[in-house]
């Protein structure tokens, strides 16, 4: 069974430096696309970035020129990489992959970390 298992949450003032990760782990899979979503308390989940296996990347508005992604494929693992950070940028962040397992090919879903922006 693939899992997906994100680190770097935390406390962090507006205009700091957040680096989450997230790592794929399993036997016997290929990752597709790869992706960070978010959401904050009373509003729906909403993609922040995502990236393909070739590394092309796409952005929401909100969060361009000032978040960063990127993957390393030898280590099954995507990072977001956020900087000047806003109190808005506040939510649970969410990795999803496309993966094809043994089992088939699928979207899954990573626990999810709090990113809490706050002086």
């Amino acid at each position: 069974q693939v899992q997906l298992v994100e680190s770097g949450g935390g406390l962090v003032q507006p205009g700091g430096s957040l680096r989450l990760s997230c790592a794929a782990s399993g036997n016997n899979f290929i990752i597709y696309d790869m992706g960070w979503h978010r959401q904050a308390p009373g509003k729906q989940r909403e993609l922040v970035a995502g990236i393909t296996r070739g590394g092309t990347t796409n952005y929401a508005d909100s969060v361009k020129d000032r978040f960063a992604i990127s993957r390393d494929n030898a280590k099954s693992t995507v990072y977001l990489q956020m900087n000047s950070l806003k109190p808005e940028d506040t939510a649970v962040y969410f990795c999803n992959a496309d993966i094809r397992a043994v089992d088939g090919r699928r979207n899954f879903w990573g626990q999810g970390t709090q990113v809490t922006v706050s002086s």
